[in-house]
């Protein structure tokens, strides 16, 4: 019996070294990635592992140091402020009522459900405010006062109903923050998140009054983008041991709320969550493919971005970056040492 146990497991020792050879190492599978037709748009990845980056690629003259538009992945940026605001005490927390801050930009004959808004319900897209994303982005940025705009949309749920995908949510809480902070979001993200080595914002488009996007048309390199997803993937801290983000915020961020009715994916306070490879996947999503997706079972954080010029959802572009990812969780398993 003992002799067989031996040789069985011999035999499926043998079985996984043959597997993980089989399978290419991270830098080979990068490298393949150039000659793929459902890739076209892919403009670089990074995979780091435990906080070191293992593999980085660009393609077609891209390079993950060069600046790029992450589009709504700097949702998930806002989220951060917002979780730090709290920590320092200039917002009450999640529940907190956003009409008192926001009462100069409220229509003269408001709907009493503003009075119902929370900044929880900013954070999770369910403000039940009319979308001013997708086809009514344009009609929205168009207008004198982005923020009274945005609170006069009649409203198609009630505050805390379904999933309604809005940029201009994440531009009220912009606002926000600039309202009780007195200072530019930028200017706190620069202030707040500086401490993150290799984190820099190069670009951020304003509104007509000065309140930069909340949500949109943020620029930064692919690094940069990896540098803040180590920071939730370390529970907050940079890797010198610095709380930046506080964990419990990281944890309330994460916790499942409301769900994408065009994807079917969990959403939380500006992240997604869904499972790819057998892991669970937290993930930040902007147009044209920008991804920062953080696999905390497996100390893997990895940031794709693209041509920002076309969408990703309807094309399936996104499912093609999502089974990428697969591709790399399977060959970290396959090859712990990715290093060798």
């Amino acid at each position: 019996m003992i002799r067989f146990a031996a040789a069985l497991f011999w035999l499926l020792a043998m079985c996984s070294l043959a597997v993980a050879q089989e399978r290419p190492s991270l830098p080979t599978l990068l490298e393949g990635l150039a000659a793929r037709d459902d890739l076209t748009p892919l403009k670089t990845v990074i995979v780091a592992r435990s906080g070191a980056v293992v593999a980085e690629r660009g393609y077609r003259g891209n390079r993950p140091s060069d600046s790029t538009n992450i589009k709504s992945a700097s949702k998930s940026i806002v989220s951060a402020l917002v979780g730090i605001a709290i920590d320092k005490g200039l917002l009450q927390g999640p529940e907190q009522k956003i009409a008192p801050i926001l009462e100069s930009d409220l229509p003269v004959s408001p709907d009493p459900r503003l009075q119902d808004i929370t900044i929880g319900h900013l954070l999770s897209m369910q403000a039940g405010l009319g979308r001013m994303s997708g086809p009514n982005y344009g009609r929205w940025v168009s207008s004198r006062n982005w923020v009274r705009s945005a609170l006069a949309q009649p409203f198609d749920d009630e505050p805390g109903g379904e999933m309604l995908y809005s940029t201009a949510s994440t531009h009220l809480l912009s606002a926000i923050l600039t309202r009780v902070s007195g200072k530019p979001t930028l200017a706190l993200a620069r202030e707040w998140l500086g401490p993150i080595k290799g984190f820099r914002i190069d670009g951020w488009d304003r509104d007509p009054q000065g309140i930069y996007l909340g949500g949109n048309q943020m620029a930064m390199s692919a690094r940069s983008l990896l540098a803040f997803g180590e920071v939730y993937r370390n529970g907050g801290k940079t890797a010198e041991g610095r709380q930046v983000v506080p964990a419990e915020w990281i944890a309330q961020s994460w916790q499942p709320r409301t769900n994408s009715r065009f994807s079917g994916d969990i959403y939380g306070y500006g992240w997604f969550q869904r499972q790819i490879a057998g892991e669970t996947v937290h993930f930040a999503w902007g147009y044209g493919g920008q991804m920062l997706y953080i696999v905390s079972a497996l100390e893997l954080t990895v940031v794709m971005t693209s041509q920002e010029s076309a969408p990703s959802a309807r094309t399936g572009y996104r499912d093609a970056l999502h089974l990428l990812l697969g591709n790399i969780i399977d060959t970290v398993k396959a090859a712990p040492r990715l290093g060798e």
